[in-house]
């Protein structure tokens, strides 16, 4: 008996260690999500474990705007209804996902793939920087919002970008002062990223 339980004790450890790396969740979360896994039905971990481990053969990058997408290109790429004048630059794929939510945006999107921050060793050659200039070289879009995290990262993006893209005859706009200083997109009300987004200005 004291050698299975030596045995699952480590089992929940790994498992709580494992949780605990993910974005925003903590040693207590962590066990939260693995106990409540183990007093659920084992198909739950079953299935769990079915989806984690063909995550990535299913999800892939869209080959225009860069978000994760079982097909390529991505809905919002292909759809036609969508205005393809406008493009909103975003640091992650996450942020494509909440900013749908608002339904505010009908454009479409371009995934940075993260924010120039050089103390952490991130350089614009890091960043999806060359696939957005291979865009406006189509001379069809007329606006850029850049959808940033008001962050120093955010801001030194920003300017980088607008150094960068001046000479393309494209207008170059950010989210409106809703968006409070040193925030995240994700973490911010539908209703006040639809604001931001209505109110945006040229920079």
């Amino acid at each position: 008996m004291g050698g299975i339980s030596l045995m699952s004790h480590t089992a929940i450890d790994r498992l709580v260690t494992l949780f605990s790396k993910l974005p925003g969740i903590g040693k207590k979360s962590a066990g939260r999500i693995t106990y409540h896994i183990l007093d659920s039905s084992p198909a739950l971990a079953q299935t769990l474990a079915k989806e984690l481990a063909g995550l990535h053969q299913a999800i892939k990058r869209c080959s225009i705007c860069g978000g994760f997408t079982e097909t390529d290109p991505c809905f919002i790429c292909s759809d036609s209804d969508r205005d393809k004048t406008v493009i909103c630059i975003i640091e992650s794929a996450q942020d494509m996902r909440i900013i749908e939510e608002g339904r505010e945006f009908k454009g479409v999107y371009h995934v940075l793939g993260g924010l120039i921050a050089p103390l952490e060793g991130v350089s614009p050659a890091n960043l999806s920087i060359d696939k957005l200039i291979s865009r406006l070289q189509s001379g069809k879009v007329k606006e850029l919002i850049l959808a940033l995290n008001p962050t120093v990262e955010g801001d030194t993006t920003a300017l980088y970008l607008q150094k960068t893209l001046k000479d393309y005859p494209v207008e170059i706009t950010r989210l409106a002062s809703g968006m409070p200083v040193g925030g995240n997109i994700e973490y911010t009300d539908k209703l006040t990223l639809s604001r931001s987004f209505r109110g945006r200005v040229k920079i």
